[in-house]
């Protein structure tokens, strides 16, 4: 035991080798999105007219939802991502010198935000989404450099990543950033309009949508063959967001819009980091950003005076007992809330029988919700959902099965497919 114990760690000792070795020569061919005329510091008049419009390019960017904490200080870092490999911590962002970008120059920011390379060389580690912010205009880089820089310094110290080995090897990094990073700022398309193009921008870059809603490969890249077709994070599922996704979740050029401006519509209410985005970003966005958003993922050139909504989906047979069994679940737990036909109550309680999370593809979202529930939010327009209580305890993984069948097959047009084990995975936490 003890000499396998000693060629295992022998092995793994040579592959940290052979990965820092490789992070090290990628490092030589690392491709920078950079210009070199951003070495010249801007004047403290170009700051102050820049950091007007940095607010709004950093509100679309949703900078402040990742770099500030829950109760912690604006900008001072410490949210918590979740990954295969450990947690990483967001860090501090705001102007102070010691902890924070205070001392940072416009050059290295644009490096860090652009190519993931922070001040004297540090790599950042991707839930920074660099992939994806390398796509702005050096214009929009210098904005959010000066808005930052306007802030008020905060004295709070950055939090260590909790990293499993190798992964706490950054120098590696470099060859993630080889096969990861391509091209620079993104260029427009002449063969479509200024609003497609924007909403290209939008989604691309500054929202960064596809760092979310794209599948990830093993190195933790994503699938560009699978841009925005969904992808699950922390244990529940980032929706396919392109047209026919959208489509799919009852959605159309009309509402979706008012829906990333409320968090609240038919198709249900913003959860998870999705409200976190509606809270501090989307709600903030320009009536014309939102359309030209909406323009690029349904895939049109200028938005319709009028749409119509996709047909709900029909309803699916499923076995008498199945059916008998779950809707008795379901009059004794959730329609005291949601209502025995699934209508919900306005302004207090999303309805179910228009609900996006029925209509997926997977069941993941619903079979999460109902084990551990949702806490109480609220939302712009002085609109508030109450939480919805977990029922982990209350029910078995048979009957949170059988419940979940029966919804999306009523309301969802959806097979059932879902079995006690696909529910026990996910209380699990997988």
């Amino acid at each position: 035991m003890k000499t396998r114990t000693l060629l295992w760690t022998g092995v793994v000792v040579i592959i940290c080798i052979a990965l820092f070795a490789i992070g090290v020569f990628a490092g030589l061919f690392e491709r920078s999105a950079v210009a070199k005329d951003i070495e010249q510091p801007l004047s403290a008049d170009q700051m102050k007219t820049l950091a007007q419009r940095g607010a709004y390019v950093a509100v679309a960017a949703d900078c402040y939802a990742c770099h500030t904490a829950k109760d912690g200080a604006p900008w001072a870092g410490g949210f918590p991502f979740e990954t295969p490999f450990g947690t990483i911590y967001s860090t501090n962002i705001s102007p102070n010198k010691e902890h924070g970008i205070g001392n940072w120059t416009r050059a290295e920011f644009h490096r860090a935000l652009r190519d993931g390379i922070g001040k004297s060389g540090v790599h950042l580690y991707p839930a920074m989404p660099y992939a994806s912010y390398r796509k702005m205009t050096p214009e929009d880089v210098d904005a959010v450099y000066a808005y930052l820089m306007s802030r008020e310094p905060m004295n709070v110290e950055n939090r260590k990543n909790d990293l499993r080995f190798p992964f706490n090897i950054r120098q590696t990094l470099t060859f993630w950033n080889l096969f990861n990073l391509s091209g620079g700022a993104q260029a427009a398309d002449p063969t479509r309009s200024e609003t497609w193009n924007r909403g290209h921008y939008l989604v691309d870059a500054l929202a960064h949508c596809g760092e979310c809603h794209t599948p990830r490969n093993l190195m933790q890249g994503m699938k560009q063959r699978q841009y925005l077709k969904g992808a699950v994070l922390e244990g529940v599922l980032a929706p396919d967001i392109t047209k026919q996704g959208l489509e799919q979740m009852g959605f159309d050029p009309q509402l979706l819009p008012l829906f990333m401006k409320s968090g609240l519509s038919a198709q249900g209410a913003m959860t998870g980091q999705m409200f976190d985005v509606v809270h501090f970003s989307t709600q903030y966005m320009t009536d014309d950003d939102l359309a030209a958003l909406t323009a690029f993922l349904f895939d049109l050139d200028s938005m319709p005076k009028q749409s119509t909504p996709p047909a709900p989906p029909k309803p699916v047979e499923v076995a008498h007992d199945l059916a008998e069994s779950a809707r008795g679940t379901y009059l004794n737990l959730c329609s005291g809330c949601h209502g025995v036909q699934g209508e919900g109550i306005p302004h207090v309680v999303v309805p179910l029988a228009t609900n996006a999370s029925l209509r997926l593809a997977s069941a993941r979202n619903l079979i999460h919700a109902v084990l551990h529930g949702i806490p109480a939010q609220q939302f712009p327009g002085l609109e508030r959902m109450q939480p919805m209580p977990a029922f982990k305890e209350e029910l078995n993984n048979q009957q949170v099965a059988d419940l979940t069948n029966w919804m999306r097959a009523v309301w969802g047009g959806k097979q059932p497919d879902v079995k006690p084990e696909d529910v026990d995975q996910i209380r699990r936490g997988e």
